[in-house]
């Protein structure tokens, strides 16, 4: 699936903002007020033009992206993120936020884990390896990824509010769809500095709707019944060229390639619970959230 910048919700450089911390336009903080949790706008690097958004070390910077409260569709968000040698970088995603764009209940409302750059608080952190962290300080990521330290590297998440599910990219290599911790709400990203050794710059920032190359061939791409007992039924108008099952670990535990239009999956194997379903059709993929 493609997004197209067309259909932006917003773009952001930092360029028309002064240097120093910023709140307004689609920034807010933890608190929903300005002050020192604000986003910092920086001139020491740049993806583009001359500045960046900064989260460093004070353990109080706990700057939101402001997404919207989205309870439907499916929307992409694109940036290039910078991490010098050694340091470390941090964000997660909320679902529902405040009228001023801060976290709901003072708690905030978690729809990922801690998606964390070199994790200096747990033992399998290391530098140029970010993790998914149910806590900060847990021995072993839930999965990992690579990262190149001291140059911009992309990351886009794609977002389908409808699924509950998520998908991101870092540096060109997709991890597993990932269910919605907590509710069907997109709300925005929190850039948090979860230690003194954080020091992460992001630029060039587009949110956009999604739209697929191929829509009309993936409308009419389906399961059921889901909630599924054994089979699972696949409607589709072109041939299904392969269907890869994860669970909510993002364990990839079936993979099955039909090569035939509206196929059938055999589930009566696998334990009860919530499944990840990744077709590809015509060339195109299609996410769903599959209960058992």
């Amino acid at each position: 699936m493609t997004i197209f910048t067309a259909n932006a919700q917003f773009s952001d450089d930092f360029e028309s903002y002064p240097l120093g911390t910023y709140h307004g336009g689609n920034w807010s903080s933890w608190g929903g007020t300005p002050g020192a949790e604000d986003i910092i706008v920086s001139d020491a690097f740049a993806f583009d033009g001359t500045k960046s958004g900064f989260i460093g070390g004070s353990t109080v910077q706990d700057a939101i992206l402001v997404l919207g409260n989205k309870t439907t569709g499916s929307y992409g968000v694109s940036f290039q993120a910078y991490i010098p040698a050694g340091k470390s970088g941090y964000f997660n995603f909320q679902g529902t936020l405040t009228a001023n764009g801060g976290a709901t209940a003072g708690t905030g409302i978690f729809n990922s884990p801690n998606l964390i750059f070199n994790n200096v608080m747990s033992p399998s952190g290391t530098p140029g390896t970010g993790g998914s962290y149910p806590n900060v300080d847990d021995e072993v990521a839930t999965y990992t990824w690579s990262y190149p330290e001291g140059a911009w590297f992309p990351i886009e998440i794609i977002f389908d509010v409808d699924a509950a599910l998520w998908t991101m990219t870092i540096d060109g290599n997709t991890m597993a769809p990932q269910l919605f911790d907590a509710e069907n709400v997109l709300g925005g990203i929190d850039f948090f500095s979860f230690d003194t050794n954080n020091e992460m710059y992001i630029d060039a920032i587009v949110f956009s709707e999604t739209l697929s190359v191929d829509e009309e061939a993936l409308t009419y791409f389906k399961a059921y019944p889901n909630p599924v007992d054994d089979y699972l039924h696949i409607a589709s108008k072109t041939v299904v060229d392969s269907i890869n099952l994860f669970n909510i670990m993002g364990q990839k535990i079936l993979t099955f390639t039909p090569q035939s239009v509206s196929p059938i999956i055999d589930m009566s194997a696998l334990a009860s619970g919530a499944y990840i379903l990744k077709a590809v059709t015509n060339g195109q993929s299609k996410t769903l959230r599959i209960i058992k």
